[in-house]
């Protein structure tokens, strides 16, 4: 056989086992989010890295990054559309730069309960918003609970005037600034991987979370006062960007989704229970008073803060508004 023949044919040889080789290469999903693995979204992350590795072997590969260790959730809506990583979890507050819809979520006193939450969002119109980013690159796949949100701080917090003067954490949200503008407090934004270290060294005087996030990130060590006040949501919409999504195959995105349907759901069982047991073992560990309001003392709550619809009903809409508050009849 001729040099130029067998070079010919090594070539092609070469070729064709490269191309099998890069043919196997696994699809790598970094899943990153900025909480601990203990809480209700880290559980649900690592369930889906294992329904995933049952379902697809060695086709496709997760990797979860908690606790901020890739990149916060200011960050990580950017380099998804970058590449750099395949699916995150951020608070709902965190997508203002791409919709003004999913701010509903952040008015204070829409939902009574996490049920209201759930129906709303299992709704044609609570559905619906998993797409309102679909023309920004971004895709929501679902929606993940971690609580009904509480108020602590260094002083006790009763009425609404407690709070005059004070300073708040918040995340980076038009409405939860407004929120605590409408209370005479001041809003700080900051990222929550800096919250127990700004409570500690008493940079600020409180913030808002769900028993979840202030257990797990021990905020109730470092704070003498918790409110249970309910008044707001926090929860997460799984998110990955369209071109990722739309570039799977069709087999491999179908068996994705089945994978983390289940996981958003065994997540949100948790979020449920967590709620109750981190509650209680915040005033178990004695290191802070947790206050319940009275009816009426919540009602001043509400009073103050409720004017915060209106002034964000044309940017949310009045309609989306009306349906999510209807849930709670339901």
């Amino acid at each position: 056989m001729k040099r130029s023949t067998l070079a010919a044919l090594s070539l092609a040889i070469a070729t064709t086992l490269g191309a099998g080789l890069a043919a196997a290469d696994p699809i790598v999903i970094k899943f990153a989010h900025v909480v601990a693995e203990n809480t209700p979204k880290g559980l649900m992350a690592d369930r889906f890295k294992e329904l995933v590795a049952e379902r697809l072997g060695d086709k496709v590969v997760v990797e979860v990054y908690p606790n901020s260790q890739l990149f916060g959730d200011d960050k990580v809506l950017e380099v998804m559309q970058l590449g750099d990583v395949q699916l995150a979890a951020p608070a709902l507050s965190k997508f203002s730069r791409y919709t003004d819809v999913l701010a509903l979520y952040d008015l204070p006193f829409l939902f009574e309960d996490l049920h209201a939450v759930d129906r709303f969002q299992q709704s044609e119109a609570g559905q619906g918003l998993l797409k309102s980013m679909e023309k920004k690159g971004l895709i929501g796949l679902g929606y993940l609970h971690n609580g009904m949100k509480q108020l602590s701080s260094s002083q006790p917090l009763r009425v609404p005037e407690d709070a005059k003067g004070l300073k708040f954490r918040i995340m980076a949200s038009e409405v939860l600034e407004a929120q605590f503008e409408a209370l005479d407090a001041a809003p700080i934004k900051k990222p929550f991987s800096e919250v127990f270290t700004l409570l500690q060294t008493k940079a600020i005087d409180g913030q808002e979370n769900t028993w979840s996030n202030m257990y797990s990130k021990k905020f109730f060590e470092v704070q003498p006062y918790i409110t249970e006040s309910n008044h707001g949501l926090l929860d997460y919409l799984v998110v990955t960007s369209t071109e990722f999504w739309n570039g799977l195959p069709d087999d491999v995105r179908d068996t994705l989704k089945a994978a983390l349907d289940e996981s958003i759901a065994y997540g949100n069982r948790i979020a449920y229970d967590k709620e109750a047991e981190d509650r209680q073992a915040i005033i178990d560990s004695k290191r802070t008073e947790v206050i319940e309001l009275t009816p009426e003392e919540r009602a001043q709550w509400v009073q103050a803060m409720r004017p915060v619809w209106k002034q964000f009903e044309d940017e949310i809409g009045a309609d989306l508004i009306d349906a999510a508050y209807a849930a709670n009849q339901e």
